[in-house]
C-alpha cells in the first residue's frame, strides 16, 4: 500500500477470548458512531497469524490495525507475549497497542507500559462505562493523535 492509503483500508482489531466482550465492544462503537472497520480475533495466536498473515490469513486480505485493543488473559497465547512479540518486531511496533483487561494489577499495569503498551484500560463493569470508555477512545485515537500506518 502507498502512503495514499484510504482510510477504509485500516481497522481496530479487537483481541478478546470473550465473544461477549467483543459484541459489547462492537457495540459500544455503533453506539457512539465510530464507523471504523472492526476486525476480531479470538486469541494471541490468532493474533499473531493476522498480523503475520499465516495460518487462516495466509490467503486472505486483511486490514492493517490503526489500533489493537489487546486482552491480557487469553488461552493459547495470552496478550502479555503478543504485546512483547509485536513491539519486538520492527515491521509491526508502530501499531499502538491499547491494552484492554479485567485486570487492575500494578504488575500487569506495569509490565504493559514496559513493553510497548499505548493505554491500558480496566474493562468496566457496566455497559454505560463502555460507552464512555470508547466514546474517550474514538475522540483521541480517531480526532486527536496521528498514528503511523503499518500496512500488513
Amino acid at each position: 500500500m502507498s502512503i495514499e492509503t484510504q482510510e477504509s483500508d485500516f481497522c481496530i482489531l479487537i483481541v478478546d477470548d470473550d465473544m461477549d466482550d467483543q459484541y459489547m465492544i462492537k457495540q459500544a462503537f455503533s453506539n457512539i458512531n465510530l464507523n471504523e472497520k472492526v476486525q476480531t480475533v479470538n486469541d494471541g495466536v490468532e493474533l499473531l497469524d493476522y498480523l503475520n498473515k499465516r495460518g487462516k490469513y495466509k490467503d486472505v486480505a486483511v486490514l492493517s490495525p490503526k489500533v489493537i485493543l489487546l486482552d491480557l488473559n487469553m488461552p493459547k497465547k495470552d496478550g502479555r507475549e503478543c504485546l512483547k512479540e509485536i513491539k519486538s518486531n520492527p515491521r509491526l511496533n508502530k501499531i499502538p497497542i491499547i491494552i484492554y483487561s479485567t485486570s487492575s494489577n500494578p504488575d500487569d499495569i506495569s509490565y504493559a507500559y514496559e513493553h510497548g503498551a499505548s493505554s491500558y484500560i480496566t474493562k468496566p463493569y457496566s455497559y454505560q462505562e463502555l460507552v464512555k470508555i470508547m466514546d474517550i477512545f474514538k475522540q483521541y485515537w480517531f480526532n486527536i493523535v496521528k498514528t503511523s500506518r503499518t500496512n500488513l
